[in-house]
């Protein structure tokens, strides 16, 4: 389930409505949010399924004037180091002028016939912020396939500080369309916070 707007109040509500420890989760957004006024907002639980058991998670992010603060609540079952089920949650606030990426791939059938303003089956909207980055790395070549020498390696670093993937199938329509207005209404404040430039 996912849910976007623009109020606390609907904020509140929306963490309230996913049902998923809404007292802990609201707690620790409403604790991060402070008393800015919020711009936008996006609530997305997902269930996963790990060997035998079925875990929950909810990923909250909130855009406020200048902002970005992503909230994510886990729970775990008993075990060594807690002898009944518990849940952990974090929240992490970051500057706008820090997110250096807001990537939003979709997905479309039927390409061929495609529409302007159809909704794409999936989208999975990456953000950046350089808090963590994947290095991908393989050994180099130089283009002879004879040559036994070693030419180190090679690679590419992505900036992965979060990834949050939405289906039509799995979340609904109306999941997809709340993650594309999120997307928008965070690009468009990454721009502004850019042109803006550094203060004065």
């Amino acid at each position: 389930m996912a849910k976007t707007g623009t109020t606390t109040k609907g904020l509140r509500s929306a963490i309230e409505r996913s049902g998923y420890y809404p007292a802990l989760v609201a707690e620790a957004v409403e604790a991060a949010v402070g008393g800015e006024p919020v711009a936008s907002y996006l609530v997305h639980q997902e269930t996963t399924f790990d060997s035998n058991e079925v875990r929950r998670h909810v990923t909250v992010l909130v855009l406020t004037g200048n902002r970005f603060i992503v909230s994510h609540t886990d729970e775990q079952p008993a075990d060594g180091t807690s002898p009944s089920p518990y849940a952990t949650t974090s929240t992490e606030s970051v500057k706008v002028s820090r997110i250096s990426s807001v990537v939003l791939s979709r997905v479309v059938a039927n390409p061929e016939s495609y529409t302007p303003g159809t909704l794409p089956r999936e989208v999975v909207l990456t953000i950046g912020w350089g808090a963590v980055s994947r290095l991908d790395l393989e050994p180099a070549t130089c283009g002879d396939p004879n040559c036994e020498a070693d030419h180190g390696y090679t690679g590419s670093t992505t900036a992965d500080d979060l990834s949050l993937r939405v289906s039509e199938a799995a979340d609904g329509p109306d999941t997809v369309r709340q993650t594309l207005a999120f997307a928008q209404a965070l690009s468009e404040a990454t721009a502004a916070s850019t042109s803006a430039g550094p203060p004065q």
